[in-house]
């Protein structure tokens, strides 16, 4: 299991004892859960999540990400994507945020949220793989590499899904942040400010971008073996090695095999699956988008989804509409935030109750000066 970063983000924990069958390999430096918390019932935590929350009336806001499991998102005030979680947050009067999501996702919440405002992190061990396939010390030192490998002005862009580090090192070399909504704007963006989009992490996000774009010089560059797909020196779009682990499960041959089972059903998947999956499928967008194409379709109507599987329960939960995984029972959950466990989030509230703040996150303010410009230029599109 991945031990937390600790830079650039600032960990608040109190000490407490760990149990001696707790391995410090699995916990790292991080607080373990209390064992008087580890095998609550559903009925008992529900009830001291409410009477938690009874208590601290809106001091707090809990935000749950679509990904989370069903004991989460049942006791979030919203439940969305990362960012439009942190739009909330940011929009919030709420002393306290409890972001159920991974680390990145409540950094940005910390970017974008007031002084006088705490964002925390129920599990510092939710640590998203995508993110950690890009740390900004690997690519500063790839950096000059790739610009010595390209002719003319190389401008860095990266996915939301991306640690406030690497937002600051775009922001400092001329780029910005995007999501999945906005990906395009973003390439149009840096393109005319220089002559190579460098794409970081996702480089399925990167590379249905590009071809929705018809952007037809992409290479994709791995950092780990020091080559790339191609030639660098006349690429438009250089695509850095790093992708979702759920989203490229999925395969053209899910799409083949849903519709053979469900012949009249509308397929709808993620920009971060493999580009044969999106040009397979019937729509392409973020959760938001998926969520929207689910509400819209009528009760005796089949969605057939390519992402996460717990948004796929979820919409299947809330809607009359019947709601299929792409790749039925071989759907992964995604691991980091798995980590988010509705006891951490028992923890966080009953202290917070008891006027003890735990896991906060806290993007070093250097850091965070940076990040925020690379955000701002993604706003001004």
């Amino acid at each position: 299991m991945a031990l937390a970063r600790q830079h650039p983000i600032m960990v608040q924990m109190e000490t407490t004892e760990v149990d001696s069958e707790l391995s410090l390999f699995k916990y790292g430096n991080l607080e373990a859960l209390p064992s008087d918390y580890r095998d609550l019932s559903e009925t008992e935590r529900g009830q001291r999540i409410a009477a938690a929350r009874e208590a601290l009336g809106d001091d707090v806001l809990v935000l749950g990400h679509n990904y989370q499991r069903r004991e989460i998102v049942e006791h979030a005030d919203h439940v969305g994507d990362s960012y439009q979680l942190s739009e909330y947050a940011a929009e919030s009067d709420a002393e306290h945020v409890v972001f159920c999501g991974v680390t990145f996702m409540a950094e940005s919440a910390d970017l974008l949220t007031g002084a006088e405002q705490t964002v925390h992190l129920p599990s510092m061990e939710a640590s998203c793989p995508m993110a950690g396939m890009a740390e900004a010390l690997q690519v500063d030192a790839a950096w000059e590499r790739i610009e010595r490998a390209t002719e003319g002005d190389v401008v860095p862009v990266t996915y939301m899904n991306s640690y406030a580090d690497l937002k600051a090192f775009c922001a400092e070399h001329g780029g910005l942040v995007c999501t999945s909504s906005n990906a395009d704007a973003a390439f149009e963006w840096a393109l005319s400010r220089g002559d190579t989009v460098v794409f970081l992490p996702d480089k399925h996000l990167g590379r249905n971008t590009a071809n929705a774009m018809g952007l037809d010089s992409v290479v994709e560059f791995d950092p780990w073996a020091d080559e790339s797909s191609g030639a660098l020196d006349d690429a438009d779009v250089v695509l850095w090695d790093g992708y979702c682990q759920v989203h490229e499960r999925f395969t053209a041959d899910h799409v083949a095999a849903a519709r053979d089972a469900h012949p009249e059903a509308t397929v709808v998947v993620h920009p971060e699956c493999r580009p044969e999956v999106v040009a397979a499928a019937d729509e392409t967008g973020s959760t938001a988008t998926i969520t929207e194409a689910v509400a819209d379709a009528g009760p005796e109507e089949t969605v057939v989804v390519g992402t996460e599987i717990h948004l796929v329960e979820h919409l299947d939960r809330w809607h009359e509409t019947d709601v299929v995984a792409l790749c039925g029972d071989a759907c992964m959950d995604c691991n980091a935030m798995r980590q988010v466990d509705p006891n951490y989030l028992t923890w966080i509230l009953e202290g917070l109750a008891d006027g003890v703040e735990r896991n906060v996150v806290s993007v070093d303010p250097d850091v965070a000066r940076s990040a925020e410009v690379a955000l701002d230029r993604m706003l001004e599109l």
